[in-house]
């Protein structure tokens, strides 16, 4: 049996009936989760390619140097909010990233916290494979500017994985392989090791979980923040 529109919806038209409810959906404002992501990494490590994976563009500069010179001078801030990225106590939530990525002479703590005066909530170690820092100075800087608490915080990405597997090595192989406090940094960071290689659409691929990645260590953190350490 048929029917009739006049009755279900009362005289109304079924597009404003939707319009409406459409407009009351968007006037709900929704919860946003920001979160400060840290990039730490010698030059040319590939920290501006991990960021631009992160928010899913091309807004850090990357590509090739000259010998010794990196890109990135000074501090750059990009930020991206993500719509109803995950769901948080039964809601949905947008997740806004926040990533910093540093100049090759790390920053002082007190410019830092000109950026971040909330504090940073995810630290991130990049490393190329084939050029690995020699001496444990990434570990000194990230323990002396955010205290004792800074490993839980932290996650260490292998950048150009792309020659190991060219190599012939398996990822658990090289970190057996590579240099003492690597091996140790890499048991000891709360967020684990991910091995991104460069091919020309890893950032497309990759994106998704790293961001992954990246809100389940700081979930576990209570989406709490390290304090920087300024007065060092």
């Amino acid at each position: 049996m048929e029917m009739d529109d006049d009755c279900c919806f009362h005289g109304n038209n079924i597009f404003s009936i939707l319009n409406q409810r459409g407009s009351h959906l968007r006037s709900e404002k929704r919860d946003a989760l920001v979160l400060n992501v840290l990039l730490l990494g010698d030059r040319q490590s590939g920290r501006s390619s991990v960021g631009n994976a992160l928010i899913g563009g091309q807004e850090f500069p990357t590509g090739i140097c000259a010998p010794g010179v990196s890109k990135t001078t000074g501090c750059q801030i990009r930020s991206r909010s993500f719509p109803g990225y995950f769901r948080r106590q039964g809601a949905e939530s947008d997740l806004v990233l926040r990533m910093i990525d540093t100049p090759t002479v790390w920053p002082r703590p007190q410019t830092l916290h000109e950026h971040c005066p909330e504090g940073v909530h995810v630290l991130m170690i990049v490393v190329r494979t084939d050029q690995p820092p020699e001496n444990t100075r990434l570990q000194l800087y990230a323990q002396s500017v955010f205290g004792p608490d800074w490993n839980r915080h932290t996650t260490l990405i292998f950048t150009h994985a792309d020659l190991l597997q060219e190599a012939g090595l398996q990822p658990s192989v090289y970190l057996a392989h590579t240099t003492d406090w690597l091996k140790a940094l890499a048991k000891e960071v709360g967020g684990g090791v991910s091995f991104l290689d460069n091919t020309s659409d890893w950032p497309l691929i990759r994106g998704r979980p790293l961001r992954d990645q990246l809100l389940r260590l700081s979930a576990r953190n209570h989406h709490r923040a390290l304090r920087i350490r300024a007065e060092v």
